[in-house]
Parts: C-alpha cells; structure tokens; sequence
C-alpha cells in the first residue's frame, strides 16, 4: 500500500480484521459520518501513519489536524463530535458505569481474543483461553435477558465494544451452550441485523461470520 497523499476532512486507519477497529466502525456507521477508511494490512502499513501514529499502528483516526488513536478514545470523540444518536448516558454516574463495563470486556475478554488471534501460544493455552472466553461469556448470558442492550435500554459504546467479539466467536472456535447462553444468542443475532452493523463489516470480516 502506498503513501496516502489525498485525504477527505476525515480518515480512518482501520485493520480489516481487528475487533478494536471493528468498534469504531460500528460508531461511525450509527452516526452516519462520511469517513474515508483506508485498510492497513500489518505487512504493508501506508508510510504515512507512522507520523500519525507513534505506535505505528491501527485504529487511527484523522479529522483535519486531529490524529487520535486507542480504541476508546476515538470512540468518545466521536460520540462528542457527532451526539446524535448519543452513544454514552447523559448523566455522570451512567456515563462512567458504561465506561467501567468497556474496562471489563477489555480486562476480562479481550486479553483472550487477541491472543486466540494471534495464535502464538501453545495449543494447550489457547484451548484455556477459549474456555475462559466461554464461561465468561456464559456466566454472563442472563443479564441479556434484562435489556434490549448490553445493560442498557439503549444501544451504547458498550454493544460497540462487545458485538466485534461475538462476531468472531466461531473464528476464534469458542462455541456458546445455546440453552445457556439463549439470551446472549437472542441480542447478538439482533445487533448483527442493525443496518449499522451489517455497514461496519469489512470483507474479512463477511467472510468469518457463522451462527452462533
């Protein structure tokens, strides 16, 4: 991929295939931003980013003379840059609920999915993780039952955060009991027929998709 010399108000430097990018583009299909994504592939990263980015790496975000990146921090900007729909509570005690709850996924399941996806670890250890990634997930499938939404009667930056990660479920071989886990299987199979998810999948992404 070459350097990326034209650029519209706003670019997105996006992994077709990372959960994390995958969030924002949840975000920015439900506000209806007209973005440019431009898809980075780890082996052939446009030369550009690493002067955007001093990691070097994906998701970035680029509105004018603002470069952001980190998942969560893109993610809150653009909630602000664009409130409607509002995508946190409006009060401060649900606001920082919302965000100790994205704290969780990340603490308790994300640590997994990306090793999972990265496939280093003996198999031994991955199976673990894929064990802990669905007894987590199962301990936790009755509070789906509660709300239209991941706790919440409204569709937040918390769905952005976990839906990528039900997504891949089958990619990552972690198979959900379905008695058990019917409330969770309920609200991911509607999350994934929002218009606004089906237009935040990358082709890879189509690609990986199988029933929960």
């Amino acid at each position: 991929m070459g350097v990326v010399t034209k650029r519209s108000s706003m670019t997105f430097f996006s992994s077709p295939k990372d959960h994390y990018s995958h969030r924002v583009r949840i975000v920015l299909a439900e506000k209806g931003v007209t973005v440019d994504i431009v898809d980075v592939d780890d082996n052939d990263k446009p030369e550009d980013l690493a002067s955007l980015n001093p990691y070097n790496e994906v998701p970035t975000l680029v509105d004018r003379e603002l470069t952001l990146f980190q998942s969560n921090v893109i993610m809150e900007y653009l909630d602000e840059r664009f409130p409607h729909p509002p995508l946190l509570p409006v009060y401060p005690v649900a606001r920082a609920h919302s965000r100790l709850l994205i704290h969780r996924i990340e603490r308790d399941w994300c640590g997994h999915v990306d090793a999972i996806l990265a496939g280093t670890e003996k198999e031994a250890e991955l199976n673990k993780r894929r064990k802990a990634l669905r007894d987590g997930l199962t301990s936790i499938a009755p509070v789906f039952a509660e709300k239209p939404f991941f706790m919440n009667e409204e569709f937040t930056l918390v769905d952005c955060t976990i839906v990528p990660i039900l997504w891949r479920l089958n990619h990552l071989g972690v198979e959900l009991p379905g008695k058990q886990c019917k409330p969770l299987i309920d609200y991911a199979e509607r999350i994934f027929n929002r218009d606004s998810f089906q237009a935040s999948l990358s082709e890879q992404e189509r690609e990986i998709r199988n029933p929960l």
